[in-house]
């Protein structure tokens, strides 16, 4: 059974998708608004149906590892494959599949900690584009801000040479009433702020552009600097000691890997037992406590008003929400929140519940760079995609493979666009702010901060 509409105008890539869960359908959202050809495949016929009223793609219902269903989807010609079932061995069948019937690259979303542990024999025996695993990308999201507890999201760039740092510009600060120009004179001239939010408008700001109370702030720089500068407006930079996690999933998994790594206290609240013993056995080093992690005096007894960083990882929002803005009241701790479903994102925006992760997002945004990769010129290649302020401003990472209409030339003679900066140039080891004077040259990793979508290669910067 499948249903059928037009088919978009062509010009993108032909992708299939297998699964329309949290992942698939953000993916397609995603992927149509770039004007790509899409099929996607699975087993609910309701999905399929709800899917295919939304937008103009070809849908069928059935097993996405069936040569058949593949072949109806239009697998012969197809560029990409992405699957994203909730089965692991389900994706991998899949993409082996397409490789022997499809010219096509393929892409499998793989979770299990065994199938992690050997990512790279994987990609390379089958002979993936790409393996991503959602909850240890929100992992090592929630690790690098719990590392630098201050900030709201770190991100990093050019093979983690550069990071973009985002904060809020508390009462009191230094910052508050100083233009960016003051800023770069007085204060670093090693940073570039490259976005800011104010009452729910978001401006890539020039130098005379001046910083308010309340003000969530994006700058660029390289790790070092960006601890420095943090520092010397009077933030608190030193990580976290402890960290209490609530709900003890795959994601729980990776990130309490990550800090006990990073020597930080790790104590885990987790409903199942069965998990629990699970848990304990992966994480020797960390306190493994089964019961609810609703229930206010385990929070206490598990020390939620000393802990330095909360993170609530349950599987409900709902509850995830209520968990973050409960230990907000009792504890000075650093809270994460993981976030699956975005309907409501303007209401936990204003919610004040801290770092928000949203795994669906971060695994969207690493295969919506690759598919931009496939689409660019020789020239030069997307390497990363970052959306900010609830994809309103796109922060892209192009490597510039040889010289183009962009290279060689200093940037006070260039005509880019509006609304967009040029935020930092990674080049043999050093991450270079730019300048008027400064230009781009080949080999260089560029970082480009825009409010324009869309981008496939670095040559979209020119007006």
């Amino acid at each position: 059974m499948f249903q059928k509409t037009n088919k978009q105008p062509s010009g993108g890539l032909k992708i299939i998708i297998v699964g329309c869960g949290k992942v698939g359908s953000t993916l397609l959202e995603e992927l149509s608004k770039e004007g790509h050809e899409l099929s996607i495949i699975d087993q609910r016929s309701e999905r399929i149906m709800e899917m295919t009223n939304m937008y103009d793609i070809l849908g069928i219902c059935g097993n996405g590892a069936s040569y058949s269903v593949q072949k109806e989807a239009g697998i012969e010609n197809a560029d990409l494959v992405i699957a994203v079932t909730d089965s692991d061995e389900l994706n991998l069948l899949c993409c082996t599949i397409a490789k022997r019937v499809g010219n096509c690259a393929t892409i499998a979303r793989v979770r299990t900690p065994d199938y992690s542990k050997e990512v790279g024999y994987l990609r390379d025996k089958l002979g993936l584009a790409m393996i991503i695993n959602p909850e240890l990308e929100a992992a090592k999201e929630a690790s690098h801000v719990l590392f630098l507890p201050t900030a709201l999201e770190v991100n990093s760039f050019a093979h983690g040479q550069a990071e973009m740092v985002k904060f809020k510009v508390p009462a009191g600060n230094e910052l508050i009433d100083m233009s960016i120009a003051h800023l770069g004179r007085h204060i670093t001239n090693e940073i570039l702020i490259c976005a800011v939010e104010r009452e729910g408008e978001v401006y890539i700001p020039s130098g005379n552009f001046i910083l308010r109370e309340g003000d969530v702030v994006s700058f660029v720089s390289n790790r070092k600097v960006a601890r420095e500068f943090l520092h010397k407006i009077g933030f608190e930079t030193r990580r976290v000691k402890n960290c209490l996690i609530v709900g003890g999933g795959r994601a729980a998994y990776y990130l309490a890997k990550e800090l006990l790594r990073g020597g930080i206290r790790v104590t885990i609240i987790e409903r199942d037992f069965k998990r629990c013993e699970e848990l304990s056995v992966q994480l020797p080093k960390a306190v493994v406590i089964n019961g609810d992690g609703t229930d206010k005096e385990l929070l206490k007894e598990a020390g939620i008003e000393e802990a330095e960083a909360f993170v609530a990882l349950t599987g409900i929002d709902e509850e995830n929400i209520l968990l973050t803005l409960h230990a907000k009241k009792v504890s000075n701790a650093k809270v994460v929140t993981k976030i699956n479903r975005i309907t409501f994102t303007e209401v936990i925006d204003n919610l004040d519940l801290g770092s928000v992760i949203y795994p669906k997002y971060i695994t969207s945004e690493a295969i919506i760079a690759y598919v931009r990769a496939r689409k660019a010129s020789k020239c030069s290649n997307v390497e990363t995609l970052y959306h900010m302020f609830n994809h309103r401003v796109e922060a892209i990472e192009f490597k510039a493979q040889e010289e183009s209409a962009v290279t060689n030339i200093a940037f006070k003679d260039m005509h880019l666009k509006k609304d967009l900066l040029v935020a930092c140039i990674a080049r043999k080891g050093s991450v270079i702010i730019p300048s008027g004077d400064d230009c781009i040259l080949p080999g260089d990793t560029v970082m480009i901060v825009t409010r324009h979508t869309g981008f496939n290669e670095l040559t979209d910067i020119m007006a």
